[in-house]
Parts: structure tokens; C-alpha cells; sequence
């Protein structure tokens, strides 16, 4: 089985975290921006390069690793077959750039058009949390540890 290495950013601004929808594939469900590793780069700089390809923003802030996810995805439309070993990272910033917007992924990790994402904020506080299941393939399952990791920051501890 193909391993395919991949590094995620989990955005946050307050309560709120970044996410993204494909409006031409509304089915996908919710992701956060990231992606594969190209060669000889680390999961802290494709990091930073994916979030870059996939939000049109920079980050010149701290990320720091939460979690790492290893998932097995077989027979996904436009995804890559074979073990996905993700390490998510956390970053948090004092002031939204924008409510939306949209953004295009010129280069597709499974190759072939833009991609046209749809960029917003989500409460993770909220009454009624989004669950885990309006994420695509996974990404949601670190929602309860994100929310546990922002609530040790607020209170004083990491």
C-alpha cells in the first residue's frame, strides 16, 4: 500500500475555525486546508505551503503539531489510494482576513483542474457543533481534541 505523507492547519480565530467546502462538489462535506508533502519538505512547511495553495493566505504564526491520524482511503473520487499519515497542526490568529471567500487550488494533489473552495469560519462552541460527520474523510475526528486544546489555552495552560 502507497503511503502518502500529509500535513493539515487547523486556523483558529477566537472560537472559530477555518474550514472550506467545494461548491461544485457538495458532497465532499467540510475539510481544512492541507495536503501532501512534496520531496524533502516537512509536514511544518507543507504546512504552511498547503494552507497557502488552498486559502490564497501566508502564516506567519506559530503552528504547533496536535495530533497525527493515520486513515486508509480506498475508491475516493479525486483522492490518492493508499495510507494517508496526516500530523495536524493548531494555529491561531487575533482577526478573521475575511467572513468567506473563495479561493481556487490551481494544483490537485490527484491532478487535473482547479479546484474551487469556498473558505468560512465555524463555531466549534456553538450550540449544536458541527459534527465529525459533515467532514470529509476524517477531518473532523480532531474536533473534540482541537476544542479541548483551546480551552487548556484559554485558561492559561497548553
Amino acid at each position: 500500500m502507497r503511503v502518502y505523507h500529509k500535513a493539515y492547519v487547523y486556523l483558529t480565530c477566537g472560537s472559530e475555525l477555518l474550514v472550506f467546502s467545494e461548491p461544485d462538489y457538495p458532497e465532499v462535506g467540510l475539510q481544512v486546508p492541507g495536503g501532501t508533502l512534496d520531496p524533502g519538505e516537512s509536514y511544518l512547511q507543507a504546512a504552511r505551503r498547503e494552507f497557502c495553495e488552498e486559502t490564497g493566505l501566508s502564516l506567519d504564526i506559530a503552528l504547533e503539531s496536535f495530533a497525527d491520524q493515520d486513515r486508509i482511503l480506498e475508491n475516493v473520487p479525486d483522492c490518492l489510494d493508499g495510507l494517508h499519515r496526516r500530523r495536524h497542526f493548531h494555529g491561531r490568529i487575533p482577526e478573521k482576513p475575511a467572513a468567506e471567500w473563495e479561493h481556487f487550488e490551481s494544483s490537485p494533489s490527484a491532478s487535473g483542474p482547479p479546484i474551487r473552495f469556498r473558505l468560512f469560519w465555524i463555531d466549534l462552541f456553538a450550540d449544536g457543533p458541527p459534527s465529525e460527520t459533515r467532514f470529509f474523510e476524517g477531518f473532523g475526528v480532531q474536533l473534540e481534541t482541537l476544542r479541548s486544546r483551546m480551552e487548556g489555552q484559554n485558561n492559561g495552560r497548553h
